[in-house]
């Protein structure tokens, strides 16, 4: 599965050594609105693992151990407690057959042309690799995060990575505050609220509703129900105010493509568009 890991400039990925000899005071400027959040510790643990959760399921094609871990008794008893009430097309077939038919969904579904692409440029301007693809590329390298690829190739801006990347954060919070490091808290508070804001919850919501009417397999339904209510109840935990710009579209118009001249015709240097640049 793809993953996002800390880069070696990562905030969090200061030696042992270099944090034992520091003293984290908190800093005169730390006002009421610059200090860290309480966390609930484990609340947060329990919440980086539901993204995780989610982001296996639709990153790519849930596999044997995934869906063999999701059926145990125990797992299966949080998810219910969760809401979740999975069909007996998920609960009874033998693991191989339930790999199969998820493979063939998960195609049809979330890959196919024509289906529900889980990738926020494809969701919120109906091409791939359009300006969110390249803001959260920036929003992983500004955090110290890199994208480690799996077996298949993935978009940065798909669901999965997002997902990941959330939960990531939320793991700093836990390790800053469990340091005594108020700026990191701090930072990686503002990061995952901004992130919210600017990506995750422009569209995830929209897309699980679109997900829960689209899918003909209980198990999509069930992580798309789970997926709605998360986000909705992160972005409440966060206080934070986001319109639903995907709002659940069976279709996205195409974003316009910005070009300087029209490539069907030949570039003759007649214009400042066909002029080779000025050498200096």
């Amino acid at each position: 599965m793809n993953a996002l890991f800390p880069s070696a400039s990562a905030p969090a990925s200061e030696g042992a050594e270099a944090q034992a000899t520091v003293v984290h005071v908190e800093p005169l400027w730390a006002s009421a609105a610059a200090r860290p959040d309480t966390v609930d510790a484990a609340e947060c643990q329990a919440r980086a693992r539901l993204f995780r959760l989610l982001a296996g399921a639709f990153a790519e094609e849930p596999s044997r151990d995934y869906l063999q871990a999701l059926r145990q008794p125990e797992s299966l008893a949080a998810l219910a407690e969760a809401g979740l009430d999975f069909d007996a097309d998920f609960l009874q077939p033998p693991l191989a057959q339930l790999e199969d038919e998820l493979a063939c969904e998960f195609a049809t579904l979330l890959a196919a042309p024509g289906g529900c692409p889980p990738v926020e440029s494809a969701r919120l301007a109906g091409r791939y690799q359009q300006q969110p693809y390249f803001e959260v590329k920036e929003a992983y390298r500004a955090a110290g995060f890199a994208l480690q690829r799996g077996r298949f190739e993935i978009f940065d801006d798909a669901l999965g990575v997002e997902l990941l990347f959330v939960a990531a954060l939320l793991d700093r919070i836990v390790a800053a505050q469990a340091c005594g490091d108020a700026a990191q808290q701090v930072q990686a508070e503002k990061t995952l609220k901004r992130f919210w804001v600017q990506h995750l919850g422009r569209w995830v919501r929209g897309y699980a509703t679109l997900v829960m009417r689209a899918t003909d397999h209980s198990f999509y339904r069930e992580m798309a129900k789970l997926l709605h209510a998360l986000a909705h109840d992160e972005i409440q935990r966060l206080a934070l105010r986001v319109e639903d710009a995907d709002g659940g579209r069976e279709e996205v118009p195409k974003s316009e493509v910005a070009v300087l001249f029209n490539p069907d015709e030949p570039v003759c240097g007649a214009c400042e568009h066909g002029r080779p640049a000025p050498v200096c």
